[in-house]
């Protein structure tokens, strides 16, 4: 169907704004502040990030991801990880190449409780015939076991869940203050390795086997910039997974509104049509 390639598209980019690194990582080993003695006061301050992020729940973000080597896509919205994560914001509807699917210049996506769903225009035929939403499962994107690891109420893949993870980095370093989008920062930068990513091993599969590894490529290590401003809140988020790259500029946080689901009768599901057009591209 005419169709199919901006799906399979679609979950990719989903899968990229998701924001994936943070999954939760957990170690048996020693964290970076336990390991380098002068590291502790940087550990210390994106601790403190850490908890102060992780306390409002909620944030207003514009994004860019990049993969391999192709044309940033933006989007820009709310995200909310107080209560499970997910998100409700809009992105270039050319940039992600989804001219297919909508006619609006700006596509509206939702994650809500593990599925993505695309503000799409009715189609005249074939399973989006009438519906308004299409919603594509995390599993075709990250396989089953990849899904498994974002889902629950640990909000991992949430800016929060990437945040927890830097207490497993190492080759900390503090790389002085800059200033970010007007505000005064302060620009840290960590590594975390393929032995403390914890639940990310899961949704970061290796040898090319799901939809978002296909497009990633291997990642052994995922590099992480964080630039922290006043009241040890984040500025700004980057991230590195292979050949792809995600950018977050926080706006405010905390009393972003609730995150729902379209209503069933206005969805059509295109989670296996997407599978089996995927399996086909590998």
């Amino acid at each position: 169907m005419r169709y199919v390639r901006g799906v399979v598209w679609a979950g990719v980019v989903a899968a990229a704004l998701a924001g994936t690194t943070g999954c939760g990582a957990e170690s048996t080993g020693k964290t970076a502040a336990e390991v380098v003695d002068h590291a502790d006061a940087i550990m210390a301050a994106l601790g403190r990030a850490t908890d102060r992020t992780e306390a409002l729940g909620s944030a207003e973000v514009k994004m860019t991801t990049q993969a391999n080597g192709g044309a940033p896509i933006s989007m820009e919205g709310t995200y909310s990880w107080g209560d499970g994560f997910a998100y409700d914001v809009e992105m270039d509807t050319k940039a992600a190449k989804m001219e297919t699917l909508t006619h609006a210049p700006r596509i509206r996506a939702l994650l809500v409780d593990g599925a993505y769903y695309y503000d799409t225009d009715p189609q005249p035929s074939g399973p989006l015939k009438g519906k308004e939403w299409m919603k594509v499962d995390a599993s075709a994107v990250f396989g089953e076991k990849g899904a498994q690891a974002l889902s629950g109420s640990s909000n991992s893949g949430s800016p929060a869940a990437a945040m927890r993870g830097l207490k497993y980095a190492g080759n900390v370093e503090d790389l002085g203050k800059e200033t970010v989008d007007g505000k005064s920062t302060t620009h840290y930068r960590a590594v975390i390795d393929k032995d403390h990513m914890g639940k990310a091993k899961d949704a970061l599969a290796s040898g090319g086997d799901t939809l978002f590894n296909s497009v990633t490529g291997t990642t052994d290590s995922i590099t992480m910039e964080i630039w922290v401003g006043a009241k040890d809140l984040p500025v700004r988020l980057k991230e590195v997974l292979g050949a792809m790259t995600v950018t977050m500029d926080f706006g405010k946080f905390g009393a972003t509104a609730d995150v729902k689901a379209p209503p069933a009768a206005q969805t059509a599901d295109v989670t296996e049509l997407m599978k089996k057009a995927a399996a086909k591209q590998q």
